[in-house]
């Protein structure tokens, strides 16, 4: 097997085509499968607003392993693989690969440690109380048992995004997420035989939903007929990879931590105002969420993308690259959030007939959701500085804008001024100021910085 590529086609093809054709499959596999934790919601619903509390206080520690996985580390896995593919290195590539997945085993052993251990201790400082805090320990326990698979398919993912073999994770994800689905309804409710398992089936059905995607990916990498394929033989353990996917993945992770840190931040004073206030931001964010896998559709095939360019110094490109998802991204979320600014109710009647919790989910919709377009244009390069290698100031931002809500929050919490409508203002000002300084650092150069010369260039 040759130990080089041909030019890479991407360097060459034209930029929005080529974006909409890699980001369609992952954004269509990622808003379905954010579509199943809408499901999971509703049925949860059903056995009243305390299971839905507790999946609220739950649900931003299932997001922070998808956002850690597939988003920070993975963005950085994905990002590395590209320029190693863009810089003719399949070696190199393949080396990655199998280095990924010792991170995604070390990486998901130490949090379910930390979650199976220390989680009572955890979700009670966030405000959880009695049978909130049972609802929430009984969904934790059983997903941080098998929190490995949620690693293990997301990092098989993003070596593969990094490939840009987009319909192949997609299709995969697809297929977790209609098993995850289908298994999550009936152990949620139960049939025929089954009894119903309220909270804990959700859990368990994301479990299964991750070990189809996780065989199903990791077969589709391993397969003989490839150029670059994952092996575990002939590849030896060296530390400059870890550092390679570390010194990226960690400095990202604290953005992605930072944006969870927000909403676990918001979730701890929203239980503090009442368990139906809880529901009903758990229901209004759920959005917000479902706004990610659009914004990491296209995010994902910029990190290919840039990363592509960069390994082959095209520097320019890479911006007007860069630039094209993250004002796409904008647009696309700023709709969908301006039409849910109008149509509150589409949504907050959805999950729950708690007339508070409709109330707040109504009211967090009306407040933050026509602020989803700096939420988009900054997660999207965001995501594309990981294609860079350069995700300082992205991780900043996020930074910024967790400090924003809980110093604020914490300020009227010690006066006893926090309200609904005050949470929620703060939570559409430090997205604000998120999109503005992730979009100012890149316009400003950000990208450009330890860059030779040439390439900043694109001589080279």
């Amino acid at each position: 097997m040759s130990n080089t590529l041909s030019e890479h086609p991407l360097l060459t093809a034209p930029i929005g085509k080529t974006m909409f054709i890699l980001a369609t499959p992952n954004a269509i596999a990622m808003v379905l499968s954010m579509m199943t934790s809408v499901t999971e919601a509703y049925f949860v619903g059903l056995h009243g607003v305390i299971a839905l509390a507790g999946l609220a206080l739950v649900f931003p520690m299932f997001m922070m392993m998808g956002m850690l996985s597939a988003g920070a580390i993975g963005g950085a896995i994905s990002g590395l693989m590209a320029r190693h593919a863009g810089s003719n290195d399949i070696e190199g590539a393949e080396a990655i690969a199998f280095h990924a997945i010792l991170v995604a085993l070390g990486m998901s052993t130490f949090f379910a440690i930390l979650f199976l251990t220390l989680g009572g201790q955890i979700f009670t400082l966030l405000g959880a109380q009695e049978a909130v805090l049972e609802q929430a320990l009984s969904y934790s326990q059983i997903f941080f048992t098998g929190v490995v698979l949620v690693w293990l398919a997301n990092t098989l993912g993003s070596i593969l995004r990094g490939l840009g073999e987009m319909k192949a994770t997609a299709a995969w994800t697809v297929a977790g997420s209609l098993v995850q689905v289908v298994t999550g309804i009936i152990f949620i409710s139960g049939a025929g035989l089954m009894q119903a398992m309220g909270i804990k089936g959700a859990a368990y059905a994301a479990l299964l939903g991750m070990s189809v995607s996780t065989l199903g990916q990791a077969y589709h990498l391993m397969h003989a007929n490839r150029k670059i394929r994952l092996r575990f033989t002939g590849i030896a353990i060296d530390v400059k990879y870890f550092k390679a996917i570390l010194s990226i993945g960690l400095t990202a992770s604290i953005g992605s931590l930072s944006m969870i840190g927000t909403s676990i931040a918001v979730s701890a004073f929203a239980a503090r105002l009442g368990p139906e206030i809880l529901a009903g931001y758990g229901i209004g964010a759920r959005l917000e969420f479902i706004m990610i896998p659009i914004i990491f559709g296209i995010g994902a095939a910029c990190i290919n993308m840039i990363g592509v360019h960069y390994g082959a110094g095209k520097i320019d490109r890479a911006h007007r690259i860069g630039w094209t998802g993250g004002l796409a991204s904008a647009v696309v979320t700023g709709g969908v959030g301006l039409f849910f600014a109008l149509f509150p109710a589409l949504l907050s009647n959805a999950f729950t007939d708690n007339q508070l919790a409709r109330d707040a989910a109504r009211l967090y919709l009306q407040v933050v959701a026509p602020f989803y377009a700096f939420f988009g244009l900054g997660l999207c390069l965001y995501f594309a500085s990981q294609g860079t290698g350069r995700v300082f100031w992205a991780a900043f931002g996020n930074v910024v804008r967790f400090f924003i809500v809980l110093t604020s929050g914490l300020i009227l919490y010690q006066y006893d001024a926090v309200t609904t409508e005050g949470l929620f203002q703060l939570i559409a000002f430090g997205m604000v100021v998120y999109g503005m300084i992730i979009a100012g650092s890149v316009w400003l150069g950000a990208w450009r910085r330890g860059l030779p010369i040439a390439a900043k260039n694109d001589t080279i």
